[in-house]
């Protein structure tokens, strides 16, 4: 029996979500919830989805079982909440919501209606993640980590000819923190819990768009941080820097390549030490990861999964960054 799956957005991380759900034995696409139904025919074609729907009511009352919601940020705590009072499980694209009171308010909805949720959040399911896990004993005693995700948008090019799109829209709840940043930011607090403190610093667009910026996390013996762009590119790996050695990720939230590197001894280099490949095979896709965990809570019946906190305080931190930068949303 497939889970049957409506989706609600129709923007390029829909068409990534369609193509992972495809590679998946046991979900499928049944519907598409969009506000014009000229977007939602165009792409029900481009991926032989059955039925559109304008109405969200309707959609969710058309026999699914599930809603996968990449609706734009601000959209997404009221969204998932209907959908989780009318009994649907929701896998929600990070940002999971605005701020902690709604991440809130979204967990205690499904924890009452008995209904899985989840964030879309792709490094927590990626194998990778688990290999560096496994790894970091090796770099003994950890000291610093810097994760790093600066990726051009294809749509800066149009901003800076005039023209602001959605992507660069802050009345809409969008910024390179809530976008980008996340990833390094929830990664960091999966691997280590909560920061003692939080520094923040933001570099921002004429229009009061979050463009980059860094989050700078507290640990007992250990800092981090997390530094992100929508408006520059980096060569920079993603680093977890050990007294022993130091584990290299190349793309935070798509690895494709891990490498390890350990000091010889004291006196030695890292360029001197030992350099080793962590081997894995990446998929081509990786939200297939997501699909699978989401299928796998819902048949277990898992509420109260760990993820749930992973988002939790992924939104503290977020929330305080926001506060420290005065970005703001209307």
């Amino acid at each position: 029996m497939k889970l049957k799956i409506g989706m609600v957005g129709t923007n390029f991380i829909s068409d990534d979500f369609c193509d992972a759900t495809r590679q998946v034995p046991g979900a499928e696409v049944c519907a598409i919830y969009s506000r014009k139904q000229e977007t939602g025919d165009v792409f029900a074609q481009k991926h032989g989805i059955p039925c559109v729907y304008t109405n969200y009511d309707m959609f969710l009352n058309s026999g699914l079982d599930a809603v996968y919601i990449a609706s734009p940020n601000f959209a997404h705590c009221t969204q998932t909440i209907k959908a989780l009072e009318s009994g649907k499980h929701v896998l929600c694209e990070k940002v999971m919501a605005m701020n902690e009171q709604e991440v809130r308010s979204m967990i205690d909805c499904a924890r009452k209606n008995n209904m899985i949720l989840l964030e879309a959040m792709r490094p927590d399911f990626d194998p990778a993640f688990d290999i560096i896990q496994k790894a970091l004993p090796r770099i003994g005693k950890l000291r610093r980590a810097s994760f790093e995700f600066c990726q051009y948008s294809s749509r800066y090019d149009s901003y800076r000819q005039g023209v602001v799109q959605n992507a660069f829209n802050p009345k809409i709840g969008n910024a390179a923190l809530m976008d980008i940043g996340v990833y390094c930011i929830h990664s960091l607090v999966r691997l280590f819990g909560m920061p003692k403190a939080v520094k923040a610093l933001s570099t921002k667009l004429s229009n009061g768009f979050d463009g980059s910026g860094i989050v700078l996390m507290e640990y007992e013996d250990m800092t981090a941080e997390a530094v992100y762009s929508k408006i520059s590119v980096s060569v920079n790996p993603s680093v977890l820097h050990g007294e022993d050695g130091s584990i290299l990720i190349d793309y935070i939230s798509k690895p494709e390549k891990l490498e390890l590197r350990l000091r010889k001894s004291s006196r030695d280099t890292l360029d001197g030490g030992e350099q080793e490949k962590l081997s894995f095979i990446p998929a081509d896709n990786n939200m297939i990861y997501e699909v699978k965990e989401f299928i796998r809570l819902i048949e277990a019946g898992e509420v109260n999964h760990k993820y749930l906190q992973y988002s939790l305080d992924t939104i503290k931190v977020i929330d305080e960054a926001r506060r420290q930068t005065s970005l703001h949303f209307s």
